[in-house]
């Protein structure tokens, strides 16, 4: 494949740290020179900021403007919808302001299943291991600018691997889920094609939550940050509960706050927007 380049001027609600680090991705690691590179959807890809103007540059299976436009979501108005947030309160407003550039990624949903069924009680140095190791011992090599670079591999390509196998790249206790949930969508018991096009956000969580390893928060993370896209869902970890308990409900303690108590709160502050305001939220608590 050859090298493809695409620019975007005045990017505004684009900030790389915001948009990579932020929790939503796994594949992105920052270079000597302040950009990203990352692999996803059989595209590797260098994303550089400079100013005002971001620099798409790397190798895509169609064209590259087509590819940057849906996995960053730039035909969104971000602008819009961090003027709706920060009308709700001054907490919101401080939010948003800190992670101005964040945009949630249009990912893969498969990819997006495993590597959050990966993430439960892990952290993010172990998880980005993990999942490079999957990618490859199983994906396809793609070679870039003098690097070799992996693709997230299928279901398809994941068919044979046995549990002993998945202990071998370090999933511990994750490893009986992703052979479990790799079987259950190779043999149809939940079709990802299906999930897509179901407008009805319960009844693809809860589909979700039949795969092994897929627990309330991870399937709300896979709804959230997948190309599912359901921005009405609101994902609780413990730095969620820690803000939502700090600057809404003031428990002493902290941990007698349940998450009804959250998503009452969230749904009726933030409605639709419930899982953008959840990730400023988030990533201002966590960061700053």
């Amino acid at each position: 494949m050859k090298e493809q380049i695409y620019e975007i001027e005045n990017a505004d609600s684009f900030e790389l740290k915001d948009i990579f680090d932020c929790g939503q991705c796994f594949r992105w690691n920052e270079q000597e020179d302040g950009s990203y590179t990352g692999v996803f959807k059989g595209n590797v890809l260098n994303v550089k900021k400079e100013e005002n103007k971001v620099t798409f540059k790397g190798i895509c299976n169609g064209d590259i403007k087509e590819v940057v436009e849906d996995y960053f979501d730039l035909n969104r108005d971000y602008e819009k919808i961090k003027e709706t947030l920060s009308q709700i309160d001054d907490n919101m407003k401080k939010s948003v302001e800190y992670g101005r550039g964040i945009r949630i990624l249009n990912q893969d949903l498969w990819e997006t299943i495993i590597s959050f069924i990966i993430s439960a009680n892990n952290n993010i140095p172990r998880i980005k291991g993990i999942i490079e190791r999957l990618s490859k011992n199983y994906g396809k090599e793609i070679d870039y600018s003098g690097e070799k670079y992996y693709t997230f591999p299928t279901a398809e390509e994941l068919k044979d691997v046995s549990v002993e196998k998945y202990r071998e790249l370090g999933l511990g206790f994750r490893d009986i889920r992703l052979y479990e949930t790799t079987k259950m969508i190779l043999n149809g018991k939940v079709d990802l094609d299906e999930l897509r096009n179901n407008p009805d956000t319960m009844e693809v969580r809860d589909k979700l939550l039949t795969l092994s390893g897929v627990g309330p928060k991870v399937a709300d993370c896979i709804l959230l940050f997948s190309d599912l896209k359901r921005f009405e869902v609101f994902p609780i970890d413990v730095w969620v509960r820690r803000v939502m308990n700090d600057l809404y409900i003031k428990n002493e303690d902290e941990t007698k706050v349940n998450k009804k108590q959250i998503e009452k709160i969230a749904k009726e502050k933030f409605g639709d927007l419930a899982g953008l305001a959840q990730q400023y939220l988030f990533y201002w608590r966590r960061e700053a």
